[in-house]
């Protein structure tokens, strides 16, 4: 079966101020005590001019294929490219409707009466007083109103006393939300995000409102506590920032910004909400400010806040590679949007813009930091590409990423790693699968005036590579796993397929990640279903797009889709219900197991519907089409549900092996049993598994101890013999660590730092003194397990979750005789932690391990 996450990517959640954050690195990190140093994607075009932030939803990076697309456009690409530190909220870029309120703001609506009614019928001192006890989720409800409400709540007259309200607690402002503060600036933001979708219902904002929302910044700015290092302000300071760009005053506070920037060093990184605070200038308003006359004087004036961008990304470049990468990426972006505000700023900017570009080399972990900035300079000051030697961006990024090439007919392969054996087996997989699906649909070749008659396969060697490289090459989106981007109704359109490898993945060809499911997409919006995306899902036909793809794919490499059979034994659906597929509608388990399931009953029980459906979207009939088996109503409901079942049964099973197994699991030990069955001739006579880890196993039913607690990717390949093959993978999640393992060396850059189920040997330190490290824990861990063995001498071992640990300062400790020493630490929050060996006596050749 394949990894699935929800369609969506967007889950709703809580604003930034209040939601947790992994927490970072802090500047302790730079200089240690003792040390010196230092869903469908074919959206419209982005507007011109980019709205103001709406309320913080957390983005869910998905393994799932990517519908088929149109080119996302240069805008969009550009805005995409700016991000969040990984955890941090990103934000909606338009009102949801009151009803879908999900997460704790629902829950805090239900806890106390927040409507719009509570906001609308107080004006003055009673409506500030009725915002200020209310809970910031309450507040953060307001961000989905639209029409009547939204005018009620947000008009001109209803945001001035509060904006007056604000100045007052920013005047007396003491570092935390003591005066309610955070609530004030949200409403106010809430009220500027609402009024630039729905101005018709909320009316104009006029030069009165601003300068009462440029007092309370000045009041809130002219004091000191917004400079504390602090999680309070920190959530606080990044609701102010963005309003300032909310108002559209970005220009007023680039003293403001460089400030802050200049000021950001690695200690902020313990504080998630100050991270937060950092990138809310470089990710909204120095972003946003570009499309705004007076930022864009102030800048012209003043162009000094880009020699403070550039200082930041070229010093910053640690980040990079880490959870807060995209605050030096960001820093990128913004420069090189300010080289195309003016010729004066360019002047002053081009250079800074080159400095970056000649600092970051494309490839390694500067990568991101190259591609953002290097995009946005082609985008907004494409005068000088030459200059900046980013002509012809692109090929430049495809020639240095994808030297890999093989023309295959009308494909041409552009890969990253592939070698010239496993190019001529896609190539030959490719071809196999032509045949394969004009006998499967029985096409009369192209669709007249479907152009993209040739494609381009874009094959990365990682995800991590695909998510840095695909969108500046390819122009699609990266939230996903893979991505088929076209639009045939385009003379000038080159149609491109985007994917990438993973090491597990046996069942596809050269471990290409959906080889054949995005293929697919491809000949089908060629010979099946004429016009755009958007004209082509204009009816209910997901269960036939995502379906025939998953349906070809399967059947053509002639392995069992195992999630499609569990669902079969399900009975969840009918198939009437799969009919009325649509992407917003339908989950991942929907869309694709259940889309593979009416593909195959529909090809095996009703043929001549198929046909009727396709001769109907293939001359761009797609109400007629969609009438072919919506008019069938429940009739087939019967038949299918009774098919479900024999499918489960095993009649569905592709001849030879398919790998099932169970798993159970006992602290860090998963003990795992094979369940696999062999259909046809044959018999499985090899087993293979692989544990997500590094590590492996031929024995049939294997258990295996995990170094760290975490989520892992454990595959089963079988053989039969006569030389068939099935691999079929599935997360196993163990809650702790255990058993003694061999770890491979850390690979980051600094010495001090550890990481993944890794070691740092031949560690020393002379009595009395420390070796200092540290660890970055990502959200979720469960369970760390710091470990030292091997060398002479005594070194103990301490941590400490906030600052450097020491004999004088730690949470969990080792002080046995000798080196070997170990620290087990439960449920640890996410964020950079502190370990040190403190020598009571001279130790070297020590090595420390870290387990999570």
């Amino acid at each position: 079966m394949r990894l699935r996450l929800p369609i969506s990517t967007l889950a709703a959640g809580v604003i930034a101020g209040v939601a947790t954050v992994a927490s970072l690195l802090p500047a302790t990190a730079i200089a240690a005590p003792g040390t010196s140093g230092g869903k469908p994607a074919a959206a419209a075009a982005a507007p011109l001019v980019p709205k103001p932030a709406g309320l913080a939803t957390f983005a869910a990076d998905s393994d799932q294929f990517g519908s088929p697309a149109a080119p996302l456009s240069p805008a969009q690409l550009s805005q995409a490219a700016m991000g969040e530190p990984v955890a941090a909220p990103t934000t909606q870029s338009a009102p949801r409707a009151v009803e879908k309120k999900a997460g704790l703001a629902a829950a805090a609506a239900a806890a106390q009466s927040c409507t719009a009614a509570d906001f609308t019928t107080r004006t003055g001192a009673d409506l500030v007083a009725f915002v200020e006890s209310s809970t910031t989720d309450c507040v953060s409800t307001l961000f989905d109103l639209t029409g009547t409400p939204a005018g009620g709540v947000f008009k001109q007259s209803q945001m001035m006393p509060v904006a007056a309200a604000f100045k007052n607690r920013a005047t007396a402002y003491t570092g935390d939300n003591t005066n309610s503060i955070l609530q004030l600036v949200l409403f106010l933001r809430a009220g500027y995000f609402v009024q630039s979708n729905y101005a018709g219902s909320v009316g104009g904002y006029d030069a009165t409102l601003t300068a009462a929302s440029k007092a309370g910044m000045d009041a809130f700015f002219a004091g000191t506590r917004w400079k504390d290092v602090s999680d309070a302000n920190g959530n606080i300071l990044k609701q102010v920032l963005i309003y300032t760009d909310s108002a559209n005053l970005q220009g007023s506070y680039l003293g403001v910004y460089k400030q802050l920037l200049n000021a950001y060093n690695n200690s902020y990184n313990a504080i998630p909400s100050m991270v937060s605070a950092v990138n809310a200038p470089l990710r909204y308003a120095l972003w946003r400010g570009s499309w705004n006359p007076d930022f864009v004087q102030a800048v012209t004036a003043d162009p000094s806040i880009a020699t403070t961008l550039a200082d930041f990304a070229v010093n910053h470049q640690d980040l990079l590679g880490g959870p807060n990468a995209a605050l030096d990426v960001n820093a990128g972006n913004d420069l090189s949007r300010l080289a195309g505000t003016g010729t004066a700023v360019e002047t002053a900017v081009k250079p800074l813009v080159k400095r970056v570009l000649d600092a970051s080399p494309i490839l390694g972990q500067t990568g991101p930091l190259y591609v953002g900035t290097a995009y946005q300079a082609n985008q907004y000051n494409p005068g000088q590409c030459s200059y900046y030697n980013t002509c012809n961006l692109p090929t430049k990024l495809a020639a240095a990423v994808l030297p890999n090439r093989l023309v295959c007919d009308n494909r041409t392969l552009q890969t990253q790693s592939l070698s010239a054996t496993e190019l001529a087996a896609v190539c030959t997989s490719l071809r196999g699968e032509d045949t394969f699906f004009h006998n499967l649909v029985k096409d009369n070749g192209p669709i007249p005036n479907q152009y993209d008659k040739t494609v381009i396969f874009g094959i990365f060697a990682n995800k991590t590579d695909y998510t840095t490289y695909s969108w500046a090459i390819y122009g699609n989106s990266t939230d996903n796993g893979g991505q088929t981007v076209m639009d045939p109704t385009d003379p000038n359109n080159q149609a491109v397929t985007v994917m990438y490898q993973k090491s597990w993945n046996v069942n596809d060809t050269a471990r290409v990640w959906n080889l054949n499911h995005e293929y697919t997409h491809y000949l089908d919006g060629i010979h099946d279903m004429k016009g755009s995306f958007g004209t082509q899902t204009s009816v209910p036909d997901i269960w036939w797009v995502e379906g025939v793809a998953e349906y070809v794919s399967f059947t053509y490499r002639g392995a069992t889709d195992t999630d499609a059979m569990v669902e079969a034994g399900k009975h969840t659906y009918k198939l009437s219900t799969i009919f009325q597929n649509t992407y917003g509608n339908s989950d991942s388990t929907r869309v694709y197991p259940w889309g593979y399931l009416a593909v195959r009953y529909m090809f095996e029980k009703h043929p001549s519907d198929v046909q009727a459906m396709l001769n109907r979207f293939r001359v761009g009939d797609y109400t007629g089409g969609y009438a072919v088996y919506n008019n069938v109503g429940t009739g087939y409901d019967a038949d299918f549900d009774a098919w479900l079942t024999s499918c489960a049964a095993g009649a569905c099973y592709a001849t030879g092996p398919t790998s099932l197994f169970g798993q159970s699991v006992n602290g860090g030990t998963v003990t795992l049993t094979d369940k696999s069955v062999q259909t046809g001739p044959g018999q499985i006579t090899a087993w293979n598994w692989t544990f997500g880890d590094g590590t492996s196993s031929n024995l049939r039913n294997p258990s295996h101890t995990y170094a760290a607690a975490g989520t892992y990717t454990v595959a089963l390949t079988t053989t039969d013999s006569n030389g068939r093959s099935g691999t079929t993978p599935t997360s196993v999640t163990v809650l702790t660590g255990g058993g003694p393992v061999t770890l491979p060396t850390c690979t980051e850059a600094r010495t001090d730092a550890m990481g993944q189920n890794c070691s740092r040997a031949n560690r020393s330190a002379t009595a009395g003194n420390s070796d200092y490290l540290y660890v970055y824990l990502p959200a979720g861990t469960s369970t760390l397990k710091v470990t030292t063995s091997g060398g002479t001498g005594t070194a103990f071992l301490y941590y400490n979750a906030n600052t450097w640990a020491s004999p004088n300062a730690f949470t969990a400790s080792s002080t046995s005789p000798g080196t070997t020493q170990s620290i087990t630490v439960n449920n640890p929050t996410a964020g950079y932690r502190y370990l040190s060996l403190y020598a009571s006596t001279d130790f070297s050749g020590v090595t420390v391990s870290t387990q999570f």
